[in-house]
């Protein structure tokens, strides 16, 4: 085993990063493409990529603050984009959820490496109302509405057949009950102030262009070097 281990990691360190790059080509984005509201034009791309039947169209980049200053990354699910918002759903007792409550600044990133495009969000997360949550629940598969009864996310757990127990002895709770929505479970909606359309470009001369929200709710817009 041990003489596997270092053939792997000789085997790692041979391998030249620095030659690995692709030319962008796919397309381009103008000043003429984009719309006065951002959220068009990601309405737009989102569409794009689901009819292009890239991997996890909805996967998104969540980013948040810890207590202590400390940034912290995970993927998420776009379950929703509604009155201009940004909305997933999570354990609000998991690391982001705490990360959250206590600062609720947010960033979220969108890659599309089949299209070539990247999108990255800064805003204001917020829960939203139980009755909205509610509403999301009733519509998730019957063992995701388990799983999201039993799982203590983010904290250590003794081990995967613990969990399966743990699974197994709730499902026999609700067998022929709606199951409820616990507490703990819910969304956020985030309102961006920050929106930023990335497309790939031959040279690394990518197209990149920033939508700042003004302070009486127009979206300034400007081309960053890429």
């Amino acid at each position: 085993m041990k003489e596997y281990r270092l053939r792997v990691k000789e085997k790692i360190m041979k391998a030249d990063l620095a030659t690995i790059r692709r030319e962008y080509t796919k397309g381009g984005l103008k000043r003429s493409d984009l719309p006065d509201n951002p959220l068009v034009l990601f309405a737009k791309w989102l569409q794009e990529a689901i009819d292009a039947e890239v991997n996890e169209p909805t996967a998104m980049l969540v980013g948040t603050v810890s207590p202590e200053g400390k940034p912290a990354i995970r993927t998420v699910l776009l379950k929703d984009l509604h009155d201009g918002k940004f909305i997933f759903y999570t354990n609000y007792g998991s690391r982001k959820g705490k990360h959250l409550a206590h600062n609720p600044s947010i960033s979220i990133s969108f890659v599309w490496h089949e299209l070539e495009r990247q999108i990255h969000i800064e805003g204001i997360a917020a829960k939203v109302s139980p009755q909205e949550s509610d509403e999301y629940f009733r519509k998730r598969p019957y063992k995701s509405r388990i799983g999201a009864r039993i799982s203590p996310q983010s904290e250590p757990i003794e081990s995967r057949i613990q969990l399966i127990r743990d699974f197994v002895k709730e499902t026999t709770r609700w067998i022929g009950k709606e199951i409820d929505r616990p507490e703990y479970w819910g969304g956020f909606a985030v309102m961006p102030v920050r929106v930023e359309f990335w497309q790939g470009r031959v040279n690394r001369l990518h197209d990149r262009f920033l939508y700042m929200l003004q302070s009486d709710g127009v979206w300034k817009i400007e081309r960053l070097a890429p």
